[in-house]
């Protein structure tokens, strides 16, 4: 599908993988809208991109229907790119042997899974409601799921239970989405140099890196973006989770 002249969505569009996203389909000729929260640089970085910021929260459908509003106003929304999420770790018990607490589980669950169905959901009622392009296509969703979804660490039950649960719902949504001429598809990164990793010092992430067994570094926003945009010119990417990892395979911890 062709990227000029159609509207993109980013959550988690202010940092990371999400403004790495949002700058590469800006240069191709999207206008982008970023979803983030209001404490963001959202508003300013969409002013950098000649685009939109729509502050808000994925887990509230009021925040993410303004979003796509918005980005649909701009253009015909045929873009989505979900980034928005956190990763903190929690074990099932702590060191005194104390359950977890139940709320820091739900809220991992809530912004990275249910905030991930919400903005497809609101997302792609408009979708489909707009004309298709010349090849037919309406347009394509991508999520961001993680390697931990299948090697999940110890200290990461939240975070793979709910990148676990991004990956399980991209073949049934692209399944459903397919009669309106939508494609879904989703990355699972590796280690990435993102925020969530910047606070490591230096010589844990260079350990890190190390671990990835060829090219041995962490992955790159750009790299994530280079993706991204490929799945979207590429038609025929439907339905599909694929790892961007460096053939990692992460240890128990």
């Amino acid at each position: 599908m062709q990227v000029q002249g159609s509207a993109a969505l980013i959550t988690g569009g202010a940092s990371g993988l999400g403004l790495a996203t949002a700058r590469a389909l800006a240069a191709a000729g999207a206008h982008v809208t970023l979803l983030d929260l209001p404490s963001s640089a959202g508003a300013d970085l969409a002013t950098e991109l000649g685009g939109t910021f729509a502050a808000g929260d994925v887990t509230s459908a009021e925040d993410a229907a303004a979003a796509v509003v918005a980005a649909n106003a701009a253009a015909p929304l045929r873009i989505v790119v979900n980034c928005a999420g956190i990763a903190p770790p929690a074990k099932v018990l702590d060191r005194e042997g104390n359950p977890a607490v139940l709320a820091d589980f739900e809220r991992v669950i809530r912004i990275n899974l249910v905030g991930t169905f919400n903005v497809i959901s609101q997302a792609s009622a408009v979708i489909a409601k707009n004309d298709p392009t010349e090849s037919g296509d309406r347009g394509v969703i991508i999520n961001t799921a993680s390697v931990a979804a299948f090697d999940g660490q110890i200290g990461q039950p939240a975070y793979s239970a709910s990148k676990g649960g991004v990956h399980a719902m991209t073949l049934p949504i692209a399944r459903e989405l397919a009669r309106y001429s939508i494609r879904v598809c989703t990355i699972a990164p590796g280690i990435m140099e993102t925020p969530m990793l910047a606070g490591l010092p230096e010589a844990a992430q260079e350990s890190l890196g190390q671990q990835v067994p060829y090219p041995a570094r962490l992955g790159r926003p750009s790299e994530y973006a280079a993706l991204a945009l490929s799945i979207v010119e590429n038609d025929y990417l439907n339905g599909e989770t694929i790892r961007l990892d460096g053939a990692i395979r992460m240890a128990p911890k």
